[in-house]
């Protein structure tokens, strides 16, 4: 009885090298050929000038789709709460869950019952204007985040930062907020030499920075993944030689994974970023932290 050997033959070694050669090689020849595949890069973040170039009021790409988000939001708010009647419809539910959604589960069950409702109109704001920036970035004609350029999601940390440190020296004045920011009790007072300017940084530099440098980089990571799979799909459906159209069918079905997947990522990221900015309020006016 003959054994059939479980090893492949050296030509077995050699189709399957040459096979992932060929898929090694798809993206960078295509790149560096005149071809129409669309290589993405930075430079995408920093389209040119529309109008007003050279002026502080130059308007560019992803500040029209930024207008386009807000406009958008709040003509759904304003009909939403136009057509608000006593039994809801299917539209005034999804805001209404959306609305309790922030004010429950955000802002109540983080800050409390009796401090939320000073906060509400803040941390609901901040959830439906992150969600309506960052979905842009898979909405057909527009495809860029409204939040993949640091200028806002920098403008939006500072609000969070400034309602914070405001609520906190109202809370307990300019001393006693430091104090309780900078020495948490509790801790043995030699110990403050090294604690105090690791809080001073969380506090004052870190958290706005991270809210910031969060946000944008998932809505960066996720345009460049869209705009590979989609080029590669183009270019192998249509420019690439007949042994390597197969492979566009793969991208294809990546591209509408990493879709549906930033849908999830731009609701998560809004989540993530108002459920931090509500725990940071509650730690500037809670008594201890």
């Amino acid at each position: 009885m003959t054994r059939t050997s479980r090893h492949p033959t050296p030509r077995a070694f050699d189709l399957q090298e040459t096979a992932l050669s060929s898929l090694a090689t798809i993206l960078p020849l295509a790149a560096e050929g005149e071809s129409g595949f669309h290589k993405p890069s930075i430079a995408e973040f920093f389209p040119p000038a529309i109008w007003f170039e050279g002026t502080i009021f130059e308007i560019n790409r992803i500040q029209v789709v930024r207008f386009v988000a807000v406009a958008v939001l709040l003509t759904v708010m304003v009909i939403a709460a136009r057509r608000a009647r006593l039994v809801p419809r299917r539209g005034q539910n999804m805001a209404e869950m959306l609305l309790d959604f922030v004010r429950v589960n955000v802002a109540q069950d983080i800050l409390g019952k009796e401090k939320a409702p000073k906060y509400v109109a803040l941390l609901t704001t901040i959830f439906f204007a992150i969600f309506a920036f960052n979905i842009t970035g898979v909405i057909p004609f527009l495809n860029i985040a409204g939040t993949s350029l640091i200028g806002l999601p920098v403008m939006l940390a500072l609000w969070v930062y400034v309602m914070y440190l405001g609520a906190g020296v109202k809370a307990h004045g300019v001393g006693g907020f430091l104090k309780s920011s900078l020495f948490p009790p509790g801790v043995p007072w030699p110990l403050y030499i090294l604690l105090a300017p690791v809080e001073f940084l969380q506090v004052f530099v870190l958290r706005p920075v991270t809210l910031a440098i969060r946000l944008m980089a998932n809505m960066v990571a996720g345009h460049l993944m869209l705009v590979l799979c989609f080029s590669a799909t183009q270019f192998l459906l249509f420019e690439a030689s007949g042994g390597l159209k197969p492979f566009g069918a793969l991208t294809l079905a990546g591209g509408f994974a990493i879709t549906l997947f930033e849908v999830f990522v731009a609701a998560l990221q809004a989540y993530i970023f108002v459920v931090l900015t509500a725990v940071y309020l509650s730690q500037s006016i809670e008594d201890e932290h």
